[in-house]
């Protein structure tokens, strides 16, 4: 599909461009269809949203096939933190995908929670993604808040979009990484947008390709193994104050600290893994964990606060760097 800018559309978002364009699909579509490269400039895919269009450039859109099935809710074990009429605070287990995605149509949470919820479930976050506000990687664990009608999902969407509508929104991670970042608390502030090679990956970028992303963090406890500390291993907490895709897992790559476990942003050699013990090599998962999760509530005006303690295999990793102290 050819999409041309002219003197009335030019100089405005791209994402705004084909709302303009395609009023017949939704914004939120149309920024997932730019993000997974299907708009084109010259046969380049332009993968930032906020790419500001010229006159006389023509788009090339390319629809994506769209799977014809609507999720069905299955009975599936929930960790379910605190629940009302408007709402559900739900404690992932890793291994969950959050919403149906390809290679994983059934068992997601939304199919859980369509079961679990019926019709009340928020529709304005899709058909595929009832109800969700935020999400979690599959094998990071840990708190997340689901709407359960259209006017709490928008006002709670906005409180994680908007810095300045959401000033009581807190997310807390813990993470186990290889390293001790230095300092020991400090602020990763870089753009974050999808990796130019491997689409399956987020990257720090630079220009106008990524969008901003800011990461605190604080190292709570470090590990030396080896006779002169030559390897470290640090517990670290994270605090958002935006929360692109792998944000976290990008971040700790960047500074040289990738989170222990995990598939696309760990260490792929380790000269000095016979120094840490075995249990570190072998966790099949990144060990992150959303332990803290804070907003304010759409209907009462509340802010509430959860806190969610990390699944076993998190605590028994724990317990074995523990042992070398």
């Amino acid at each position: 599909m050819k999409l041309f800018v002219t003197n009335d559309t030019a100089s405005q978002r791209l994402d705004k461009f084909l709302v303009q364009m395609l009023p017949e699909q939704s914004r939120n579509r149309l920024q997932d269809w730019i993000e997974r490269g299907c708009v084109c400039l010259d046969e380049q895919p332009i993968i930032d949203t906020n790419y500001k269009v010229k006159d006389g450039q023509t788009f090339t859109l390319t629809i994506p096939a769209l799977q014809d099935s609507i999720p069905k809710a299955e009975i599936l074990p929930l960790d379910i933190v605190y629940e009302d009429d408007d709402l559900v605070v739900i404690n992932k287990a890793p291994g969950m995908v959050v919403h149906p995605a390809p290679g994983h149509y059934e068992s997601t949470m939304v199919n859980a929670l369509l079961a679990h919820c019926g019709d009340s479930l928020s529709g304005i976050g899709g058909v595929k993604r009832p109800g969700i506000v935020h999400r979690l990687d599959k094998d990071t664990s840990g708190l997340l808040v689901v709407a359960k009608n259209d006017k709490t999902h928008q006002a709670l969407s906005e409180q994680f979009s908007n810095p300045d509508l959401g000033k009581q929104l807190k997310r807390t991670y813990w993470g186990l990484a290889w390293g001790h970042p230095l300092p020991s608390q400090s602020k990763i502030e870089t753009p974050i947008g999808r990796h130019p090679k491997n689409r399956q990956k987020m990257a720090v970028v630079h220009g106008n390709s990524g969008k901003e992303s800011v990461t605190h963090y604080t190292t709570k406890q470090v590990w030396n193994f080896g006779s002169k500390g030559e390897m470290k291993l640090s517990w670290l907490e994270f605090t958002l104050e935006t929360g692109r895709t792998h944000q976290i897992r990008v971040h700790c790559q960047h500074i040289g600290c990738p989170i222990i476990g995990d598939p696309l942003y760990g260490k792929k050699t380790l000269p000095k893994a016979r120094l840490v013990p075995d249990r570190v090599i072998q966790f099949e998962r990144q060990a992150l964990h959303a332990v803290t999760l804070s907003f304010l509530h759409p209907h009462t005006q509340e802010t509430m606060t959860f806190e969610a303690t990390p699944p076993e295999d998190f605590l028994e990793l724990l317990e074995a760097l523990n042992t070398f102290l």
